[in-house]
């Protein structure tokens, strides 16, 4: 299996609301306030020849068996090119209502390789009855793999590692238990970033999930990644700003 990697970057933005804030505000609020606001200055940056999000979606994730949120969620947007880290995290000064709920959080940037497409699956139907979008979209059981890489790891040997041993043994396992995508994302400057990585893995419930736990065989994967520091995430729902 060659797996090519995506033009341009993802980038993402993981985000944890504030202590004081509650879920219900966080997710409102990203909806209903930042969210737009994302969307008109990606088309702002269209008109004036700017770098621009061709795409942007977010995630919410699941709480753990605790009722607890390792992450509340994840924004990716598409570029043309990775961006350049600021100089204080976003939402250090709010700007919107969201930023007020949210922890102040920075740009992860990385190289997305869609190992298995769905993409017929994951259909994107626009509001009727408001702006078209933001939107959401459910019917699905995603499940997200932040990956930790355990210190000194040779980033290279490991991605190469990934793709060419790990994704094709995901892949193949997701095949046998109706899993319908498979997207991994590598840090451009793991060095820099907190996770070496993302896995993204989608199924139609969380049956299939139960069944990929049970079939997947090792191959490797745990010489470079911390089981500790790696966190596994579940989630339903996804919010779509650009499609």
């Amino acid at each position: 299996m060659v797996v090519e990697a995506g033009d341009g970057a993802k980038v993402m933005y993981l985000i944890k609301g504030r202590p004081e804030s509650t879920r219900e505000e966080l997710v409102a609020h990203w909806f209903a306030n930042h969210m737009p606001g994302v969307i008109a200055s990606q088309a702002r940056a269209v008109e004036r020849g700017r770098l621009a999000a061709r795409r942007y979606i977010a995630t919410l994730f699941d709480p753990d068996r605790d009722g607890n949120y390792a992450w509340d969620g994840v924004a990716q947007l598409w570029f043309d090119s990775a961006l350049p880290r600021p100089r204080v995290p976003h939402g250090t000064e709010p700007g919107d209502s969201f930023q007020e709920h949210a922890m102040p959080y920075l740009p992860w940037g990385t190289r997305e390789y869609v190992v298995m497409d769905g993409a017929a699956h994951l259909p994107v139907q626009p509001l009727t009855l408001n702006d078209p979008f933001p939107c959401t979209r459910s019917g699905f059981f995603k499940v997200t793999f932040l990956v930790k890489a355990k210190p000194h790891t040779d980033y290279d040997a490991f991605f190469r590692h990934w793709l060419t041993e790990h994704a094709p043994n995901v892949a193949n396992t997701m095949s046998k238990v109706d899993g319908f995508r498979y997207v991994v994302s590598h840090s451009i400057e793991p060095n820099e970033e907190p996770y070496a990585g993302m896995a993204e893995l989608y199924f139609h419930d969380p049956d299939g999930w139960r069944a990929y736990k049970q079939t997947i065989e090792p191959d490797g994967m745990e010489a470079w990644a911390q089981d500790e520091g790696t966190l596994v995430l579940r989630s339903r729902t996804e919010m779509i700003g650009i499609p």
